[in-house]
């Protein structure tokens, strides 16, 4: 590995969900994906999850691949490298598994924010993110609907600009289909009145530019309508054609590679169908969270990432939330974060040999 090249965070998420073990679990699946990375959190809550999967007895039908060593508790920090934030939680701090803290909202809140600033400064190369639970996050003080409108926040402030001069956009890709969204976290009826000729003009823009960063060719935009049958020709509402249409009419015309405004409902088998042919549907342009998610995640988190496009570094989280029902199981599956990791490696050119 050459000096030069800076380490790539991992944000623990919300202790009292599956985000330490995850970490844990996939670096006991790939240690060398783990190469020149940093778990920003707190070692006892590191060293619980560590404990835990020691813990976990493990099906005789399914053998332990030989490149997963069983964890032993041991100190975490033997195997991997822990950045501590804030005052180190002791044993009877710890969030209890399943249930919504402040201080399990507050430690995510203060891992995201370290991760940010030293990618900022240029410590870090990238951030990939366990995921947090929003109703902690709130609990903590922080009144952000997700990881995303953090991350923003964060960034916008460290560049002295105001959060509408910093736009970002979710994207959801697996190794089928990528989907960006022109409205996140919002109510479905504040999302439909979102939906606008200058929302969906800059989320094509930003879908664009960060296509071509990543590909190095211009990328084929496909738009879902809004309305069942994109609206059938104003029977079924007429967002199509007076808010989408024209917002598509005024990408081509600065040069991007736009088609639709497509139906919703078939668009993606369409983009996932013919991904392999020339001029195949490389991005669903999506009106809303769950037009968007629902194909990707019935695919199968375990292949899904998501990667938040603006943002002036790279951020990859696992396609999936904190699983409260599976905290301190040992069973969750962390094959979401490995890819997460691979793609955050990936897009800032960060190999594993480098």
């Amino acid at each position: 590995m050459r000096a030069d090249i800076k380490p790539i965070a991992i944000t623990i998420g919300d202790a009292a969900g599956i985000g330490p073990e995850i970490i844990v679990k996939a670096f006991c699946q790939a240690p060398e994906q783990f190469h020149n990375c940093i778990v920003v959190g707190d070692k006892a809550v590191m060293q619980r999850a560590w404990q835990v999967l020691a813990a976990t007895p493990r099906p005789m039908s399914r053998p332990m691949p030989m490149n997963m060593p069983k964890p032993v508790p041991v100190p975490v920090q033997e195997g991997l490298s822990i950045q501590q934030v804030g005052i180190p939680l002791a044993a009877d701090q710890l969030p209890v598994f399943g249930q919504i803290s402040a201080v399990a909202g507050q430690l995510a809140a203060d891992s995201i924010t370290w991760a940010t600033q030293a990618v900022m400064r240029g410590e870090v190369c990238a951030i990939v993110t366990a995921p947090l639970h929003k109703e902690a996050l709130s609990l903590s003080g922080l009144k952000f609907p997700g990881h995303t409108e953090m991350l923003q926040a964060l960034a916008a402030q460290h560049l002295h600009k105001t959060i509408a001069q910093l736009p970002v956009r979710m994207m959801l890709a697996n190794r089928e289909l990528k989907t960006v969204l022109v409205t996140i976290h919002q109510p479905l009826r504040q999302a439909i009145d979102a939906i606008t000729v200058d929302n969906i003009l800059e989320t094509l823009q930003i879908t664009h530019r960060a296509e071509f960063a990543f590909t190095g060719r211009a990328p084929h935009l496909a738009v879902a309508g809004l309305n069942p049958h994109a609206g059938e020709g104003g029977l079924l509402g007429r967002e199509e054609m007076d808010i989408i249409q024209p917002a598509i009419e005024i990408a081509k015309a600065q040069g991007m590679i736009v088609s639709g405004p497509w139906s919703p409902d078939t668009v993606f088998m369409r983009a996932r169908a013919e991904r392999s042919q020339p001029d195949a549907i490389d991005v669903v342009v999506a009106m809303y969270h769950d037009q968007g998610l629902i194909p990707i995640k019935y695919l199968g988190v375990e292949q899904g990432v998501n990667i938040t496009l603006g943002l002036p570094f790279v951020r990859t989280s696992p396609d999936h939330g904190t699983a409260f029902d599976l905290a301190g199981k040992g069973v969750a599956d962390s094959s979401s974060l490995l890819e997460a990791l691979a793609v955050a490696r990936r897009l800032a050119g960060v190999g594993l040999g480098a």
